[in-house]
């Protein structure tokens, strides 16, 4: 007799293919020059059930370049695991051909070469282009957003969120989880998901007097779909508070909550759930980990980290889908539910690629009304790039070097520190840079550029306690983010050593002297968690910077040495 993970094994084969296929037609096309929509979208319906999901989108309504990883470190039981591989690597582990369009859109190398090709990708009216067509063939079909969407854009920040809400809602999902949404502060928020046509999930969003679930927020939502009766469990940002401003959202607690999750699942399923999904803001390694901590999860819809992955991964007998970020990725999990159990699925990643998937008239009006009154704002011209700006990666992107390089610049500071954040679009070498793109990769509520001092000893804290957030063997201690970036600072980080012994070698770059614990150094940065932190928004900063350059050019930043990966 079969197994339910031996048939779950078997559709993770069949997946594969599928999946490997598919990548491998739309790559071959493309490099043909004959991509069309047709093959992105094309999927062999199976099963009763359909799951569409997207998640990290960051308030990018119109298409993009977006680099991924070139280092995506992983530790403890994720070493060498997926998602933690890139370029060569990644593309050996799933069979993509160097240079095609499958290699363009999962991995960093050559990426501006590739991109003269295969274009931008994401906007909001493609990807309501591809939920349509998912919906005409299988009209019952769920569209889960896996949160920070209300964050990340010029638009977003003026309208407090609003240009999101209209354009998401015009795509009608029918749940949605948080994370960067919060940062909007707590009134904000609840003014939002009062007015909220879809369910707004997060069984871990808690009051922090009483430590009781959230009213605001529903722990899960049943949906009866195909004949089976789903339901979807959401999960939020568990380190909101450590992340982000607690201040902003005094209201709220957060955390994992493993016990109240396993609660949650045996009480839809007690309530006659068939199949029961999380719609997850965790990040992947700790979805990864909860999967085998909570039984009785179908399906893990996984956001956070910004990975994407053409094969769900499998643990125990929960999917994990890692669906991309930025509106570059729209997933597609086709799922056979019989007798309340999931008994196989298809799965395809669909690549948003802009020159290929036509835009939604509808949701295009739409962005199109939202951006209008900005529109001379966004647009304008503040300089050029010489080199490819990106921001991804565990220690350092191009953008964060330059932002960096305008807050030593501009705040007369020895040290730069930037926040490790992963969202924010790409640019290509020899283009304009414009408002619209600062905007993209340093939106948020709290972006005042500070100007202090700092000893060394309290720079060494600063590097080991955010290593530790990013490195830690066990994920339920990762907290979210990629390393801190500095400027005017060098440093040598053994990843496999313990908390507070992974930073040496801490080097003044301006004068290659190396960093007295004792001395005070002046330090600007932006993205204080603090209250009441003081300074210009760091969008003003790298404006007059790059305007006063007018051409930019990043060298490659050499000033982190890594060990023990």
């Amino acid at each position: 007799m079969i197994s339910r993970r031996d048939f779950l094994q078997v559709s993770m084969a069949a997946s594969a293919l599928v999946g490997a296929s598919g990548f491998g037609n739309w790559a071959r096309l493309a490099a043909q020059q004959r991509l069309t929509q047709d093959d992105l979208l094309g999927f062999d319906t199976f099963g009763n059930v359909s799951l569409i999901h997207v998640t990290d989108i960051h308030a990018q309504m119109v298409p993009i370049h977006f680099r991924e990883p070139s280092i995506n470190i992983g530790v403890g039981a994720a070493k060498g695991k997926v998602p933690h591989l890139t370029g060569a690597d990644f593309r050996a582990r799933y069979g993509i051909e160097d240079g095609s369009a499958s290699a363009y859109a999962l991995t960093h190398d050559d990426f501006s070469a590739l991109a003269q090709s295969y274009g931008r990708v994401g906007g909001l009216d493609r990807v309501a282009t591809v939920v349509k067509a998912i919906r005409a063939e299988r009209p019952d079909a769920l569209l889960l957003d896996g949160g920070d969407t209300w964050h990340g854009s010029y638009t977003c920040h003026h309208t407090a969120g609003q240009d999101m809400v209209n354009v998401m809602n015009a795509l009608k999902p029918d749940a949605m989880t948080f994370h960067w949404e919060f940062t909007l502060g707590s009134a904000r928020v609840a003014e939002i998901v009062e007015g909220l046509p879809f369910a707004a999930l997060g069984q871990n969003i808690f009051d922090a007097e009483w430590d009781e679930p959230a009213e605001l927020f529903k722990p899960y939502e049943f949906y009866e779909r195909g004949g089976v009766n789903i339901a979807v469990i959401g999960q939020a940002f568990p380190y909101m508070p450590i992340a982000n401003p607690g201040w902003m959202f005094p209201e709220y607690s957060f955390g994992i909550r493993d016990a109240h999750m396993q609660q949650m699942v045996d009480e839809v399923r007690a309530k006659g759930a068939d199949l029961v999904v999380c719609l997850s803001h965790n990040g992947f390694d700790v979805d990864r980990k909860m999967a085998g901590q909570v039984k009785g999860i179908d399906v893990i819809l996984s956001g956070h980290t910004h990975d994407a992955l053409p094969e769900p991964v499998l643990v125990g007998e929960t999917l994990i889908v890692a669906s991309g970020s930025n509106g570059k990725f729209v997933a597609r999990v086709d799922l056979d539910v019989r007798d309340g159990r999931m008994m196989g699925f298809r799965h395809k990643l669909i690549p948003v690629f802009s020159d290929v998937i036509a835009p939604d008239p509808e949701v295009a009006a739409a962005i199109e009304a939202e951006r209008a009154p900005y529109l001379d704002d966004l647009t304008e011209v503040i300089g050029r790039t010489d080199s490819l700006l990106f921001r991804r990666g565990n220690f350092n992107g191009s953008w964060d070097d330059l932002i960096c390089d305008a807050l030593i610049s501009e705040r007369d500071a020895e040290i730069a520190l930037s926040p490790g954040v992963r969202w924010g679009p790409s640019l290509l070498p020899g283009a304009d840079i414009t408002r619209e793109d600062i905007w993209n990769v340093t939106s948020m509520s709290y972006g005042q550029a500070y100007r202090t001092e700092m000893t060394g000893e309290f720079l060494k804290v600063v590097l080991e306690d955010v290593a530790d957030n990013l490195f830690n063997p066990d994920p339920y201690y990762q907290q979210g983010g990629d390393m801190v970036r500095v400027g005017g600072l060098g440093y040598r980080i053994d990843i496999a050593k313990p908390q507070g012994e992974r930073i040496s070698e801490m080097v003044l770059l301006s004068s290659g002297e190396a960093i007295d614990p004792g001395q005070s150094y002046v330090v600007a940065g932006w993205a204080s968690v603090n209250e009441g932190t003081e300074g210009p928004p760091i969008w003003d900063v790298v404006e007059d910077h790059v305007r006063r350059l007018g051409t930019v050019t990043v060298a490659p930043n050499t000033s982190v040495e890594v060990a023990g990966a």
